[in-house]
């Protein structure tokens, strides 16, 4: 046990296995620079002095004269270093050091390689997630350019925060505008990164743009009764209002919002049972419409068309196959006449007007196909169909004012 491991001390420190008698000696020649000496001294010129030494009793042989030229290739391992100082020879250990030291750079490379990798991993991912922003009590967000730009312009809403993605170009005039109209209300402005104003709207398309307000209500049918200003003076004038049955859509509620706003509808009146409130997708499909029209409700939907019809008023239908109506005529649209205030009630998207309201109705009207219809498709959207509709009754306002 101890030979071994004096055997593996010495192959530590590169000594062969001839040096491992002379231990001491083995040091010091190593820590020198002196050249090492040969391993037999040749005999002196003279003769007169001895050899080297032959064995413990002086009586071994010599060796034979080619043998230092022999010894010197073959049995001297050091005969190729003559010329070259200790230090600089080649020895085991060196090797094995400078193996050693390429292995652990070469771990070591791998190591801060793997390490950045992790930390540009990580960096991604804080910088994928978005930034938790903590909404008012009772707020909402509204998004888009259209609906951020009028609610900030009116003064229907309670307003708290803009926050603006910033741009550059085109675009950048527009978020201008934006801090100018926010600074007059005194809302404050942050500038935040898109993947905030994604969190915010909840993926919606907010063209970098979102405001924190209050959220809009119907007004009660009280209100809508109340005349416009400039009615008195002209009672003849030709109204029109545009009821909606259990409309549950939030994009179908906002283009019927934004069609009859354009084409010159007076009231537009929900039923409140199944239907869509007004939410910021609402506004978001008026183009902001929602924030400058005012949107009217009321629980009891045939009540309140009893008495528009004790008033005077034409409550008019729509339907989409003149064969599904019974006991109430069917009037194609563009033979519709408008000579009295009109009333126009449209159904929801699935199933139109309940069978209650459609007995209320003195006509009903139909958008008369430009083809035959394939089953299934007889039928068109609730927001086009209306738009239709209107199109086809206030142009005759237009007419009349001529």
């Amino acid at each position: 046990m101890e030979q071994a491991l004096k055997s593996s001390v010495w192959r530590a420190v590169g000594l062969s296995p001839v040096h491992r008698g002379p231990w001491c000696w083995g040091l010091r020649y190593r820590s020198t620079r002196e050249r090492r000496p040969p391993p037999f001294a040749p005999p002196a010129a003279g003769g007169g002095e001895e050899g080297p030494p032959r064995g413990r009793d002086g009586g071994g042989q010599l060796p034979p004269a080619a043998l230092p030229e022999v010894s010197g290739a073959v049995a001297d391992p050091h005969s190729s270093r003559e010329g070259l100082a200790p230090q600089s020879w080649p020895r085991p250990w060196h090797k094995r050091y400078e193996g050693g030291a390429r292995q652990a750079a070469l771990a070591n490379a791998e190591l801060w390689s793997s390490r950045e990798g992790d930390f540009s991993k990580a960096r991604k991912r804080l910088e994928r997630k978005p930034l938790s922003i903590e909404r008012t009590k009772g707020s909402e967000i509204l998004f888009g350019i259209a609906p951020c730009s009028l609610a900030l312009s009116q003064s229907r809403r309670d307003l708290f925060r803009l926050f603006l993605k910033q741009s550059s170009g085109a675009r950048r005039l527009v978020m201008s505008e934006f801090v100018l109209q926010a600074t007059a209300r005194g809302v404050p402005v942050h500038h935040v990164r898109r993947r905030e104003l994604d969190a915010l709207c909840r993926g919606q398309v907010h063209q970098g743009v979102c405001l924190e307000a209050t959220p809009l209500h119907f007004k009660s049918l009280e209100e809508a009764e109340k005349p416009d200003l400039g009615d008195e003076e002209s009672p003849t004038r030709q109204l029109i209002w545009l009821v909606l049955e259990q409309i549950q859509d939030p994009m179908n509620l906002g283009a019927l919002l934004r069609s009859a706003y354009f084409l010159g509808v007076d009231r537009v009146v929900t039923s409140q049972r199944n239907s869509c409130p007004l939410t910021p997708t609402v506004s978001k499909a008026s183009s902001g419409v929602m924030e400058v029209f005012d949107v009217y409700s009321t629980d009891d939907l045939r009540s309140f068309l009893k008495a528009k019809t004790a008033e005077g008023w034409e409550v008019v239908g729509t339907v989409s196959k003149p064969e599904d109506v019974e006991d109430v005529p069917v009037v194609n649209c563009l033979e519709f006449r408008w000579n009295k205030p009109v009333i126009i009630v449209i159904g929801s998207e699935g199933d139109g007007l309940s069978l209650e309201t459609q007995l209320l109705c003195h006509r009903m009207l139909t958008i008369p196909p430009g083809r035959a219809l394939h089953p299934g498709i007889e039928s068109l959207n609730v927001s086009v169909a209306t738009g239709i509709l209107l199109h086809s009754i206030c142009s005759q306002k237009l007419r009349h004012s001529d």
